[in-house]
């Protein structure tokens, strides 16, 4: 893919990956969301077992698409609710029942993914010893944080200061804190998560231009109509007080 892989915009530092603007990473949250819904919701249910930020692949248009489908494995199927199988994974991004007693469902995947939006929210890697004591572990730092609306800032990604609302960042991060609850049932589906990201995209849209017969007028400014402000992390003290991806082309992953 012309763009490589997600990790690389998140964590690489460089002139040829450039950090993600808050749009495109809700654009790449969205259709990497609806790839893993496609695998959930197909006639045989397919558990992808190992997403993760360089799983993510953007094309020219920063269009997500899921690669490596070597741990990929048949879901449930009948009355069964999981299948039982050997641990396999990435570090941190593997749910936690999972983990415990080698049981995988689809809830396996939204916990993943929830992992994922979380660093796409603070450009931080999941884990990472050289951080300092505490925040080794991403999810277990920023949990507490997601939950309150006043606080969501301090884990934004401070390379998207003034990009987005503070009501955007906070219904991002409630998806994340769904998505990464301790308990697969209280966890979404991914398609209550793609239907949740699509109400949050920002569209570009042409700025209106007025006419008279003198000319173009000057646009008016006034409270109604015009577009929440956008906050940083600068505001902390004041905030305390596309067309839709098609994954029918997918290629069928070969399930072990």
């Amino acid at each position: 893919m012309s763009r490589g892989s997600l990790e690389n915009h998140l964590f690489r530092r460089g002139s040829y990956f450039q950090p993600l603007s808050w749009s495109l990473r809700l654009k790449v949250a969205l259709g990497a969301a609806k790839g893993l819904a496609f695998l959930h919701g197909a006639k045989t249910k397919v558990i992808y077992r190992d997403f993760k930020t360089s799983n993510v692949l953007l094309d020219s248009d920063y269009n997500a698409k899921l690669s490596d489908f070597g741990l990929a494995k048949d879901g449930p199927i009948g009355d069964k609710t999981h299948v039982s199988t050997r641990i396999m994974g990435t570090y941190g991004y593997t749910a936690p029942e999972y983990l415990a007693t080698g049981h995988l469902t689809s809830k396996s995947d939204v916990y993943s993914f929830g992992v994922v939006l979380l660093e796409m929210l603070s450009g931080l890697r999941v884990v990472d010893k050289n951080r300092q004591i505490g925040k080794h572990s991403l999810v277990e730092w920023a949990k507490p944080y997601l939950a309150q609306k006043r606080k969501v800032l301090r884990v934004l990604d401070n390379r998207l200061e003034g990009q987005y609302t503070l009501e955007a960042a906070y219904a991002v991060a409630t998806v994340a804190l769904r998505c990464l609850s301790f308990e697969p049932k209280f966890r979404p589906s991914m398609s209550e998560v793609v239907k949740e990201l699509e109400k949050l995209q920002e569209p570009i849209e042409p700025r209106p231009r007025r006419h008279s017969s003198h000319g173009t007028l000057p646009r008016k400014h006034s409270g109604q109509g015009t577009r929440p402000r956008r906050v940083s992390s600068g505001d902390l003290s004041a905030a305390d007080g596309g067309e839709p991806i098609s994954y029918e082309s997918y290629p069928r992953p070969q399930a072990k």
